[in-house]
């Protein structure tokens, strides 16, 4: 059973930084994508930033330039480093990965931003 534990979310004052990290079971070889998705009260599940095969990233515009995803395969561990924080950054954040076409979600952790 795979099994995603985020931790590191937090209240932060715009401009300010947080890390996230996703904690997983399970071999690395079987993740086709691994990321983080996040959702704001009334919105739906957005995707935040994305590794496909171990190389490719991909980033939301609002976020490019601002938030860094990166993995250490030695810890079973993913990141997402969020600097220049907005209030619109404000949700739930989930770790998200693909292992041979099924979908895992982590629990979610709360990131609010005050302005």
């Amino acid at each position: 059973q795979v099994q995603l534990v985020e931790s590191g979310g937090g209240l932060v004052q715009a401009g300010g930084s947080l890390r996230l990290s996703c904690v997983f079971s399970g071999s690395i070889f079987s993740i086709n994508a691994m990321g983080w998705y996040r959702q704001a009260p009334g919105k739906e599940r957005e995707l935040v930033a994305n590794i496909i095969n171990e190389s490719r990233t991909n980033y939301a515009d609002s976020v490019k330039g601002r938030f860094t995803i990166s993995r250490d395969n030695a810890k079973n561990t993913m990141y997402l480093q969020m600097n220049s924080l907005k209030p619109e950054d404000t949700a739930v954040y989930y770790c998200h990965q693909n292992r041979w076409g099924f979908d895992y979600w982590g629990q979610g952790t709360q990131v609010t931003v005050s302005s």
